[in-house]
């Protein structure tokens, strides 16, 4: 259900007044990108959806696993890929572009933040445009792992399957068994990860020193879309708070946050976002 004009004129005036003064950093999660068609993860009582994702150790321990991943991974990817960046996307570019905040740390792996024209984009969970080969180190892009693995498993072209969060799918086990895993262009490897951490991983030490190094240089810290529920992106919010700057969250539901909040505005992000982006000039 929409707001009504009047809240979301009083959720308007909260940001502009908290704003106005002091230069946020912006922490975005997967609530920004639902409207561009990728699925989220949990649900307003953040819970989360359907099937637990594969975890990272339950990747590296055996083929079959790594099987079953790219197997439903090959049949997301064509709607990741063509996902586009929503009006909060790229009200949050015009922001930076104005220098109204800082910068930006998201926990998604689309790419959408960029592509909307935002810079410098601290990518928190990595991006599932790139796939890192876990033997020799090289990366490659996604788009061309993605026409190997069509070239290789045909049977699968015109197979219909639900999709997921983060590029998978909900794919009959049945497809699975015939699947052959692309190996790496670079060493022949067969141990190709996409470019992101998984359920289970930990964020790489440089990434994470990035992030805490944008909260202590920022005023205060916006969340857009996030439940908070991954410990990477909670700790950036109690980091915030324990340095005396307050921690705003826009997001439809339940956060694990909720108790570091300032304030929360329960309303679309893309539908708040570009108001605050005009009024902001």
């Amino acid at each position: 259900m929409l707001d009504s004009l009047a809240h979301q004129q009083d959720h308007l005036d909260t940001l502009y007044r908290a704003m106005t003064d002091r230069r946020f950093l912006v922490l975005t999660g997967a609530g920004i990108s639902t409207s561009s068609g990728i699925p989220d993860y949990r649900d307003s009582e953040g819970v989360r959806r359907g099937k637990a994702p594969m975890m990272y150790q339950e990747f590296l321990a055996t083929p079959q696993a790594r099987r079953r991943y790219w197997a439903r991974a090959m049949l997301g990817w064509p709607r990741v890929r063509v996902a586009q960046p929503n009006a909060a996307h790229r009200a949050l570019a015009i922001l930076q572009q104005r220098q109204h905040i800082t910068g930006l740390i998201t926990q998604n792996v689309d790419t959408l933040h960029d592509q909307a024209g935002s810079q410098g984009v601290i990518e928190l969970h990595g991006s599932l445009h790139r796939v890192l080969c876990l033997d020799c180190q090289q990366r490659s892009q996604r788009d061309a792992i993605q026409q190997l693995m069509e070239t290789q498993n045909p049977y699968l072209t015109g197979v219909d399957a639900v999709q997921a969060p983060d590029g998978d799918t909900l794919l009959d086990p049945a497809f699975e068994a015939r699947f052959e895993v692309p190996r790496c262009p670079y060493c022949q490897g067969e141990r190709l990860k996409p470019d992101v951490v998984f359920f289970g991983e930990n964020v790489a030490p440089s990434t994470a020193a990035k992030a805490m190094a944008a909260v202590e240089q920022s005023e205060g810290l916006l969340v857009v879309g996030s439940s908070l529920m991954a410990y990477s992106a909670f700790r950036l919010c109690k980091a915030m708070v324990e340095q005396g700057k307050p921690v705003i969250a826009i997001n439809l539901g339940k956060t694990r946050g909720d108790e570091l909040l300032q304030v929360k505005i329960e309303t679309s992000c893309e539908q708040l976002l570009p108001l605050l982006a005009d009024r902001l000039q």
